[in-house]
């Protein structure tokens, strides 16, 4: 099972008025434990006002790096965000779990690629990784980022980005959208649409020459972006996201709404962690295995809990469940019986479900 590690926090600084870079002293013998691909992320976990709270954030850092950084935007209400923000100094201890997810490809320095990023606010974390990844690991690729802000004091890693334009010179593109500053060419004022996705795949992109795209930031945006591509004759396969989800869609209150008037009082769970098997049965005051579980004294690894991080995903052995809402896990891992236990709700008498997956 995965687990937490104590670090220290080596350095901390505000990279934006709202957006705080921290950096991990990784031990020695902890660095193969923290290798990382482009793309993934930490899960932290502190005790704010009593309450354990726990967050993924995108390594912002290289996997060649020799760093461990995370960038943190503060969230209006935010617990977490606020916390790093407003109360984290450099010398503090935080519980960080090793890096895990799957946004991103393997890097091969054989490869001649083009890359497109899009990305907005601070979806550019994981991209920031991933643009310094995939120029320093393959040199015959190019990268070519559309990076959306509200204003150019807003936009989080430019000088970094900027840096990396320079090294790279001719490889690494960069184009910036504000949604709240005019620009003097209108192409980069506000979001994407139609009008824009147009000019840029007759300008900037050239569709049958693009070999993976990379997008991170808010639903509508990735969903949009996403379309009009294939639409425009791009592979579906070749789309790689990761989502900031902004609200639940009609479908998914529906589905939640639905399931939460499941009986689920009486079920029998099992649980298999770290090889051992952990019984419990589902009580009225919960409506997800990972909560019952966590009720029931297992301890189980966790983030988000809100469906988007795949921390907390298992594999259903024996018996069925839904889940009220998915934002981490593809069609493919669906297909073989993962689910998120934080999203999991049994409609069988009895579960059985592995978390050594």
């Amino acid at each position: 099972m995965a687990e937490f590690h104590d670090l220290k926090v080596e350095d901390i600084y505000k990279e934006t008025s709202d957006t705080s870079v921290v950096t991990f002293n990784i031990p020695e013998e902890l660095k193969q434990e923290f290798s990382f691909r482009q793309g993934q992320h930490l899960t932290l976990k502190a005790d704010i006002d009593g309450e354990d709270v726990r967050r993924s954030y995108s390594l912002c850092s290289g996997p060649n790096d020799g760093k461990w950084q995370v960038a943190v935007k503060e969230i209006p209400g935010g617990k977490f965000s606020t916390f790093i923000n407003q109360s984290v100094t450099v010398g503090d201890i935080m519980e960080v779990m090793a890096p895990s997810g799957h946004f991103g490809i393997e890097v091969n320095p054989e490869a001649s690629k083009n890359y497109l990023f899009f990305a907005a606010g601070s979806g550019i974390t994981p991209i920031l990784s991933m643009i310094k990844a995939h120029l320093s690991v393959e040199p015959n690729s190019t990268c070519k980022l559309f990076y959306v802000n509200k204003t150019a004091k807003s936009i989080i890693f430019k000088e970094v980005l900027e840096q990396l334009r320079n090294t790279y010179f001719g490889r690494l593109e960069i184009y910036y959208f504000l949604t709240k500053e005019r620009r003097d060419i209108e192409l980069f004022n506000g979001r994407f649409d139609d009008e824009k996705m147009e000019i840029l795949t007759k300008t900037f992109i050239d569709i049958p020459d693009t070999n993976d795209v990379f997008l991170c930031g808010p639903e509508q945006m990735i969903n949009f972006v996403s379309d009009y591509l294939v639409n425009a004759g791009l592979p579906k396969e070749l789309i790689h996201y990761e989502l900031f989800v902004t609200g639940l869609s009609e479908e998914d209150i529906k589905r939640a709404e639905r399931l939460s008037k499941q009986n689920l009082e009486g079920t029998e769970v099992v649980i298999v962690d770290g090889g051992k098997e952990f019984l419990f049965t589902m009580t009225k005051e919960y409506n997800n295995i990972l909560d019952a579980a966590l009720g029931a004294g297992a301890d189980l690894p966790f983030a988000c809990k809100g469906g988007v991080c795949s921390t907390c995903k298992c594999e259903v052995k024996e018996g069925q469940v839904e889940m009220m809402i998915n934002y981490a896990l593809d069609d493919k891992e669906v297909s073989q019986n993962l689910v998120l236990s934080c999203q999991a709700v049994p409609t069988t008498d009895k579960v059985v479900v592995d978390f050594d997956v």
